[in-house]
């Protein structure tokens, strides 16, 4: 069992200006932070759910608050700098993390990181997918890392160590472990109004 961290304090800059905080971006008639926070919650691995917010997502706070979900107050300026704030006031030793633009994660992908990760020999475990298969669905990559000869693009799902997370100085990075998926739905994050489309779309025929 352990605990997540939901990161939902940033301006959300590239979205553009569409009246509505990031996180609370309707999927298919749910908010993205919904999407999100249910998948977590619904795993019997999580026994504990926390949402990064700040003056940047006033309406995601009260909303998260009015759901019973917890809720942590961050600068919501600087990303390392939430994550530090977060930490600091969460208790276990291993934390997985989701961004708040995620909204086709499921429980089984947080299952199949859960199970994956290595407590013993890892100390952090990051769900990448292969990018010919995030291409195939209409979805242009900013970022892939080469891994074995193919490329694979970074999801948001993580579990990091937290103590050393807080403990390492800042040009120390701890070091990384993949999980290879073909889950294009963890690579979907919602950063402009043509990938809200398409998250839209895709979670309307999501099972």
């Amino acid at each position: 069992m352990m605990e997540a961290l939901v990161n939902a304090g940033g301006k959300g800059s590239r979205m553009g200006s569409c009246g509505t905080e990031k996180p609370m971006l309707p999927i298919a008639g749910v908010p993205a932070i919904k999407r999100v926070t249910d998948a977590l919650i619904s795993s019997d691995n999580i026994d504990r759910v926390l949402v990064s917010v700040s003056d940047n997502t006033k309406e995601t706070e009260k909303y998260l608050k009015a759901e019973g979900i917890e809720t942590i107050r961050t600068s919501g300026n600087d990303f390392v700098d939430d994550l530090h704030t977060s930490f600091n006031v969460m208790n276990g030793r291993f934390v997985m993390t989701a961004p708040s633009d995620m909204p086709l994660l499921k429980k089984q992908a947080v299952d199949m990181l859960y199970n994956f990760f290595d407590p013993d020999t890892m100390d952090s475990a990051i769900a990448v997918v292969r990018e010919d298969i995030v291409r195939s669905v209409g979805i242009s990559p900013s970022y892939s890392v080469d891994i074995n000869g193919r490329k694979w693009v970074l999801s948001g799902l993580c579990i990091m160590d937290r103590i050393k997370t807080l403990t390492l100085p800042n040009d120390v990075f701890i070091e990384e472990t993949y999980m290879l998926t073909d889950m294009f739905e963890l690579a979907v994050n919602v950063n402009t109004p043509g990938e809200l489309e398409l998250a839209t779309k895709m979670a309307a025929h999501q099972v």
